[in-house]
């Protein structure tokens, strides 16, 4: 099927003169996930995972993806005639490296501008030599039959008792950032960001509550671009009160064309698209960078932690349930896989107050499948979990009241050495993160060494970050700060919420990862200056039973009593029967 579909598209990039044709994995929003409509890349690779970009030539066709992805784009590629090229390995080409390579001078690289970023654009525009570029192709929706609709569910209001501030509010603080920097024009492309902005929700896109939505706010009016579809006349109404048009949402870019070309635009080139960027006129003054809402929503405000709090002990019951009910049906010998797993988690979620949808898909992987971070249960090839070896559950809940996001691996029985020593030693990595103090200023990123020391100690690593901001009913991932190898300029400060995920995965073996979600507070403040720590959001005990004690200092030891102490205090009075007495053992002091 694949070769099929890529013998299609090469026979479209003939006709049009085409020598390279690129999709990336991308909505009109630079969005994360993405709306099936978009998932051009999946559609014509074949490769499922949620990050990669596909690129073919007349002879050559690779995909690009980082090392979360490594062994299972290796899986599904196989067979295609699509070469992986792995991210970040030494002797890897770059995209550019290699259509530099492949596509003869005045040859021309193609694809889509409205699923291509203007920031990426600019980086293939200066390393391309002496090569032609198109924009303005989407061959993939030439040959994509029966190609899914665009979502059309409508829209929801988020209540600012849940919120916090009014939009009208949100947009103050946004006029107020244009004033100071003489910016006339805001274009805001992100969806998350969009959603936040507006306090408004939807379900275009599946684990994001958001809306495929356009943005554009000036002095004396912000407007809403969207399928008016989706918007029923109280949505209108309640916009108007906080100082809110709407517009269908095809209409953004003659609006951008008709815009004052003495003035000033600002816009994030990471989120807006090649085509939004050619609908701006010529001679307009740009103003770029990261958006500003996107500071905004990454520091929850009070309503939204104690929201957010209450969040995780809602699904730290239903995590409870869960592993209790994993544990006993395991021990019980009764036939389970891993799909079976990821439903029964479902269930428990779906009995908690305020529970909307999950916010990702659960990553429910036993024994050697754990070694993919990124694992994806199926029906069509069940693997069931058995009394022995180390089970991997990442799942997470949408909330009126927040997002969850959590990772727990378990023992189902024996363990061998070398499992218990890797569970140690990314505990280790957990706890050391955890227990990080730092002064005010510190980039997020530098973080990211203190997780990862425990695993360096013994040679050990892991391909993914150590943690990302999480948001508030919207994105499960978000920035602008994250714990990771790769640098940034943002201060991980106050009222951050943020993911701590070490692991290990040895292929063909095992995988383990532990995760919680941590809110940065103040610590204390000395003359030196203020200083910053964090405190766990997530509530859930960790299991004991691979840990080798002996390798753990007294702080971690008394970190983990703590927590669990805690655990116990905040869930036992909302569980009861077999489920209270697992949650009493799973808590004992170390």
């Amino acid at each position: 099927m694949v070769k099929d579909r890529l013998k299609d598209l090469r026979d479209l990039m003939l006709k049009y003169n085409i020598d390279a044709y690129i999709v990336p994995t991308s909505d009109p929003h630079q969005s994360e996930y993405i709306a099936d409509y978009y998932k051009t890349r999946k559609y014509i690779s074949g490769f499922t995972g949620s990050a990669g970009t596909f690129v073919i030539t007349n002879n050559k066709a690779g995909l690009w993806t980082d090392g979360r992805y490594f062994i299972q784009a290796t899986k599904e590629l196989d067979g295609s005639g699509i070469d992986l090229y792995k991210m970040g390995v030494e002797g890897t080409p770059t995209i550019i490296e290699f259509l530099n390579s492949e596509v003869e001078e005045n040859g021309i690289v193609a694809f889509d501008g409205e699923t291509y970023s203007y920031s990426a654009y600019l980086d293939l525009k200066k390393g391309l030599k002496n090569k032609k570029i198109l924009s303005d192709r989407d061959l993939i929706g030439e040959i994509w039959k029966n190609r899914p609709s665009k979502p059309m569910d409508k829209i929801f209001l988020h209540d600012v008792n849940y919120a916090g501030i009014t939009a009208k509010e949100k947009i103050a603080k946004v006029k107020d950032f244009m004033e100071k920097n003489n910016i006339d024009y805001y274009l805001l492309s992100s969806l998350d960001d969009i959603s936040y902005l507006l306090n408004i929700r939807g379900l275009d896109v599946d684990y994001n509550p958001v809306i495929i939505s356009y943005v554009l706010i000036n002095k004396d009016k912000t407007t809403l671009f969207v399928d008016l579809k989706k918007v029923d006349k109280n949505i209108i109404e309640n916009l108007k009160l906080n100082g809110v048009e709407v517009d269908e949402y095809e209409i953004i870019f003659e609006e951008l064309k008709n815009l004052n070309s003495t003035k000033t635009i600002y816009f994030n080139p990471s989120r807006v698209n090649v085509k939004l960027f050619n609908s701006l006129p010529e001679n307009i003054n740009k103003k770029t960078g990261i958006d500003f809402t996107t500071n905004m929503k990454a520091v929850k405000n009070t309503i939204e932690i104690k929201n957010q709090r209450n969040a995780y002990i809602k699904d730290g019951v239903a995590l409870v349930k869960f592993l209790n009910w994993v544990e006993e049906n395991v021990s019980s010998n009764n036939e389970i896989t891993e799909m079976d797993c990821s439903r029964r988690l479902l269930e428990f979620r779906k009995e908690q107050e305020l529970f909307i949808e999950p916010s990702f898909e659960t990553i429910s992987a036993y024994g050697e499948n754990a070694a993919l971070p990124h694992y994806s249960p199926s029906d069509r090839s069940p693997v069931y979990l058995r009394s022995k070896g180390l089970y991997l559950v990442d799942s997470g809940g949408q909330y009126l009241d927040g997002t969850t996001d959590i990772t727990r691996t378990i023992a189902l029985g024996d363990v061998t050495e070398e499992e218990s020593l890797h569970y140690t030693l990314t505990l280790k990595s957990h706890i050391r993160l955890m227990l990080a103090i730092f002064k005010k200023g510190t980039k997020s990123s530098a973080l990211d060494i203190i997780a990862r020391q425990p695993l360096w100690e013994k040679g050990i690593d892991f391909n993914h970050g150590t943690g990302h901001g999480v948001g508030y009913f919207l994105a499960c991932h978000e920035g602008p700060q994250n714990i990771s190898p790769r640098s940034n300029n943002i201060n991980m400060v106050p009222g951050m919420i943020t993911s701590n995920e070490p692991g290990v995965y040895i292929e063909g073996s095992h995988g383990i990862r532990i995760e919680n979600i941590m809110l940065c507070i103040d610590k204390f403040q000395t003359n030196f200056g203020e200083f910053y720590g964090f405190e766990s959001l997530s509530l859930c005990p960790i299991d004991t039973k691979p840990v080798i004690k002996e390798l753990l200092t007294s702080e971690e030891i008394q970190w983990l009593n703590e927590y669990h102490n805690r655990c116990y205090e905040e869930l036992s009075k909302y569980l009861n029967g077999e489920e209270l007495e697992y949650l009493k053992e799973k808590t004992k002091v170390i």
